[in-house]
């Protein structure tokens, strides 16, 4: 099977089995496939079910050169996508999108668009637990942002501006999640300290 972005998904066994010759300089990893791991691991030891949710593709044109090797030429979005992962922790429905950047002093506003902004705040107002997870790729920093902050920088920053939100209240309205094996991003230990 071809998949969009050349990659088979990795296994959570994978992973484990390589886990004795993993080391912190291998922290370069997507913050994707970072999450895509924990989520792994989250399912297997059963302590919640998140997956990453498909991007809604319409296929226009396939080319067969035979049948084991179909290969899609054109394709294109059906529709503006939510939010990057859903599931469900300790009875409650968790929404997040997940952002990397290589910017040093600022997450740029240009990576979240409306359309996301008005699904997380949707998603709060019907008492679910919506995040943003930012990894800053320069200082090897993923952050914990509970959507309401998020929006409250959001509407602060548009309304002073800005086009992008600092560094500096990133780090002081979020929570920094350390970076550990297996739970490479464990953001349900911010859930508990957040949210029961």
């Amino acid at each position: 099977m071809n998949y969009p972005n050349g990659k088979k998904p990795s296994s959570l066994s994978n992973r484990t089995s390589n886990k004795s010759k993993t080391t912190f300089s291998n922290r370069g990893m997507s913050l994707e496939e970072d999450i895509n791991d924990t989520n792994a691991y989250y399912r297997t030891t059963n302590q919640a079910i998140i997956h990453k949710k498909p991007t809604p593709v319409q296929i226009v044109k396939v080319d067969y050169p035979r049948r084991s090797a179909a290969v899609i030429k054109e394709g294109y979005f059906k529709q503006a996508s939510t939010t990057d992962y859903n599931g469900v922790y300790r009875g409650k429905y968790i929404d997040f999108e997940a952002k990397e950047t290589k910017n040093k002093t600022s997450f740029p506003l240009s990576n979240i668009h409306d359309h996301q902004i008005k699904h997380m705040e949707s998603v709060v107002n019907h008492g679910g637990i919506c995040f943003i997870l930012i990894r800053f790729a320069v200082y090897d920093q993923t952050f914990f942002l509970p959507a309401m902050k998020l929006l409250t920088l959001w509407n602060s920053q548009f309304k002073g501006g800005r086009k992008s939100i600092p560094y500096q209240k990133i780090k002081e309205a979020g929570s920094l999640i350390p970076f550990k094996f297996p739970k490479r991003v464990d953001y349900l230990t911010i859930i508990d300290e957040l949210y029961f």
